[in-house]
């Protein structure tokens, strides 16, 4: 039986390891922890979302896909009501605002033993910033696109001695370089060009010292690759 599962919930689930308990935050159809679990990557799936609706959805998909027995459905604000003996959590499809607001009042997710995988619609920089000022540190993350967009997915885990990210890096991150794909160069171009219609409209210091950080990465003959688009 085919799984009508996004692009984007595929980069999500290459993060998580073989045998995870995972919680899926903001689940909706349910379709990424029932790729998880026919796949034998998931050992157990934590479906959450706030509405009523989405939830429905995902238990009646996973009772056809065969996987119900394997889930935990929760009717959750974020994860306020989840079963905390999890390993993995996933976040994705939501603006970096939602995120924030969801990690900022989680207190108990500043802890080693969980690994976070997020994946922002918008608002991205906001996210990065949130995290490396509250000793979160993005320890790989990967450039996707999904029909003519570009989005990325991070791994993050809570390491308050990890080293925080510059106002530049909040908009291209240095995990981004550390593994870069072909598609890396395209989502430089367009965070560039966004700061520079955004600072042709109104002044913004953040975002100039942004700019400035990536017009010294283009300048970098080590790093020409990030100029061929």
């Amino acid at each position: 039986m085919n799984l009508p599962i996004s692009q984007r919930l595929l980069a999500c689930c290459n993060f998580v390891c073989k045998g995870d308990r995972v919680a899926d935050i903001g689940c909706d159809h349910g379709y990424l922890g029932i790729h998880l679990l026919t796949n034998g990557i998931a050992s157990h799936m934590i479906e959450s979302d706030v509405a009523p609706g989405p939830l429905e959805s995902a238990r009646r998909n996973a009772k056809k896909y065969g996987v119900e027995s394997a889930m935990t459905f929760c009717l959750s604000d974020g994860v306020r009501d989840i079963p905390r003996d999890f390993d993995t959590l996933v976040c994705a499809g939501m603006g970096g605002d939602t995120m924030v607001h969801i990690l900022s009042g989680a207190p108990w997710l500043k802890n080693a033993q969980y690994r976070l995988v997020l994946q922002c619609q918008s608002k991205t920089p906001m996210l990065r910033r949130y995290l490396s000022e509250n000793g979160w540190g993005i320890t790989e993350e990967q450039v996707l696109k999904e029909g003519k967009f570009l989005y990325t997915v991070m791994e993050v885990y809570y390491e308050p001695g990890y080293p925080r990210l510059s106002a530049g890096e909040w908009y291209f991150p240095p995990a981004l370089l550390e593994n870069p794909s072909d598609k890396v160069p395209a989502y430089f171009a367009w965070v560039k060009k966004g700061l520079e219609i955004t600072l042709s409209h109104q002044e913004d210091e953040e975002k100039q010292a942004a700019l400035e950080y990536l017009n010294a990465l283009a300048a970098d003959p080590n790093l020409s690759f990030l100029t061929e688009v």
